[in-house]
């Protein structure tokens, strides 16, 4: 049964505000279905709209940051949990730890390396949880043909290309939870 997500997304004000729209709809469901979110613990972009509207609907976050990371101030004000770690690798070594699922926003170079890791451990059977894309806006369709290209080249083995489910909607990532 899943109750505790990791959630993967940028830690940037500057994108398009449909990305800030899906992030707070997907936090909204999440706190309403009582899942406990597991983040970065950023006071900014993304994460901190998912954080803010987990917890407005009555969900509850843990946040997982790197020392440097809070003494840079970083460090959303409110969350349920703080777990602070050394080191970045730490960081995503105690999300999964953590986790029951993955989902993965839209985000910058942080939010590729941790999709990209949790899909090769799962690969590997270190995380055996589902791992969901948001698709907003078509942001990983790039991505995703890379993936399809690396499996059709043999560079992935085709049992390996489902590691991963993709929603284009948080109400589509909501259906995929349930079907777990």
């Amino acid at each position: 049964m899943i109750k505790n997500i990791s959630v993967y997304c940028a830690a940037s004000n500057r994108m398009d505000s449909l990305y800030f729209t899906n992030a707070e709809k997907l936090g909204r469901l999440l706190g309403q279905r009582r899942f406990h979110v597991i983040n970065g613990a950023g006071n900014i972009g993304l994460m901190r709209a998912i954080t803010d509207t987990v917890l407005s609907a009555g969900g509850t976050v843990t946040g997982v940051i790197p020392q440097f990371m809070v003494e840079k101030g970083l460090c959303h004000a409110n969350l349920t949990t703080v777990i602070q770690t050394q080191t970045m690798h730490e960081r995503k070594k105690t999300m999964a730890d953590l986790s029951d699922a993955t989902i993965a926003l839209p985000g910058g170079f942080g939010t590729m390396e941790e999709l990209l890791e949790i899909i090769t451990w799962r690969q590997l059977g270190l995380y055996n949880n589902p791992i969901i894309i948001l698709n907003i806006n078509n942001f990983y369709n790039p991505l995703l043909e890379m993936f399809s290209r690396s499996v059709a080249e043999k560079f992935v083995r085709e049992q390996h290309d489902c590691l991963w489910d993709v929603a284009n909607t948080p109400d589509e990532v909501i259906e995929l939870l349930d079907k777990e």
